[in-house]
Parts: structure tokens; sequence; C-alpha cells
């Protein structure tokens, strides 16, 4: 009886010293992490989504602003032809790449973006306005399920570099930091599109 009770006492004891050596806990957080990418990877999907009609509205609008219209589909091609998966989010150069890329599709579209009060007939074209607007909700969906991504991968980060969790995470399960996801300056900020012309002039 009593080797029985010693016997199920160092089973427990064991169990909950694993436990708190990040056994469970560090497995747990890494994929909760790139869970929350495959979020953000759905959001920048979205916007990549509405570019070509974007684009198409714009050319039908004899836009002569052909270097700024080839930018953002040059831009675009680069963010589609980077792929990454979830194990490139422990790497740093692959990351940064991916990151960089979408950056810059980002800025194109905003210098896109303001050459709108330039050319009435987009102002006043409504699919154009549309199109504008789901840019915008899908910029405002990027920066949230981004923020989201950060703060898991923050989470996990801490946690294979924190005592004791630290000890299942490089001997057991050989953990690797993931990277964060860094926006371009302004990127953050809600796009500025003005229409002023849609509903033409009041008085």
């Amino acid at each position: 009886m009593l080797k029985r009770l010693s016997t199920l006492f160092a089973l427990v004891f064991g169990s909950l010293a694993l436990a708190g050596c990040g056994i469970n806990s560090v497995p747990t957080k890494e994929e909760a992490a790139k869970a929350q990418w495959a979020n953000v990877e759905a959001a920048l999907q979205r916007r990549s989504d509405i570019i070509p009609n974007l684009v198409s509205v714009v050319e039908a609008a004899a836009v002569s602003e052909e270097n700024i219209l080839t930018g953002v589909i040059e831009a675009r091609s680069r963010a589609t032809s980077i792929n990454i998966t979830t194990d490139d989010l422990s790497n740093p150069e692959e990351f940064q790449r991916f990151n960089e890329s979408q950056n810059q599709l980002t800025q194109a579209l905003g210098q896109l973006r303001t050459i709108v009060e330039a050319y009435p007939q987009l102002q006043s074209n409504a699919r154009f306005a549309d199109l504008m607007v789901e840019i915008e909700q899908s910029n405002n969906m990027i920066n949230t399920e981004i923020g989201r991504y950060n703060e898991a991968a923050r989470d996990y980060n801490t946690e294979i570099r924190t005592f004791p969790s630290s000890i299942g995470a490089n001997v057991i399960h050989g953990s690797e930091p993931l990277e964060y996801f860094e926006a371009a300056e302004g990127a953050r900020e809600n796009p500025d599109v003005e229409f002023n012309n849609i509903t033409g002039d009041e008085g």
C-alpha cells in the first residue's frame, strides 16, 4: 500500500514538474501563434483579391499615372509570389522578405490613393469608391490580425525564454522564437480616402 502511494505521488509530482517545464504550454502557445498567422494571411489575401478589380477601374478611367498603376501591379505580383509557411515564422530572412513585400504593396496602394483628387472621373465612379472602401476595410483587418499575431508570438517567445518552460523548450521541443510582423511607416493609420464629388456638389 505504501509503495503504491509512493508510486502515485511520484507520478503526480513528475507530471507537475514536466508541466512546469513547458511540456504542454510551449507547443500550445506556438500553435496559437501559428493559428493567428493564418488569420493574417487570410486578411492579406482578401486585400490582394480586391486589387485586380481596382486596377481595372483605374485603367478604364484613363488615368495617366501609369508608373503608379504599374507600381501597384508589380507590388502585388511580388507580394503574392512570396509564400511563407509556419516554419518560416522562425526564419528571419524569409520572414523579412515577406514582410517587405507586403509593406511595398501597402505603400503602392497609398500612392494610388493620392491621385484620386486629380481625376474627377475616379471620384465620381461608384465602383471605384466601393473598392477603395474595401481596401480600407482590408487594411484595418490586416492591422488588427497582425496585432493579434504579434501578441501571440510575443507570448510564445516569452514562454520559451522563461524558466522553467525554457527547459522543455530547449531540451524537448527545440523551440525557435517567432518573428514579428512590422507594418510600414504609416500603414497602421486609416487610409485618408476622400470622394468629394461622388454625390455631386450640394448647394
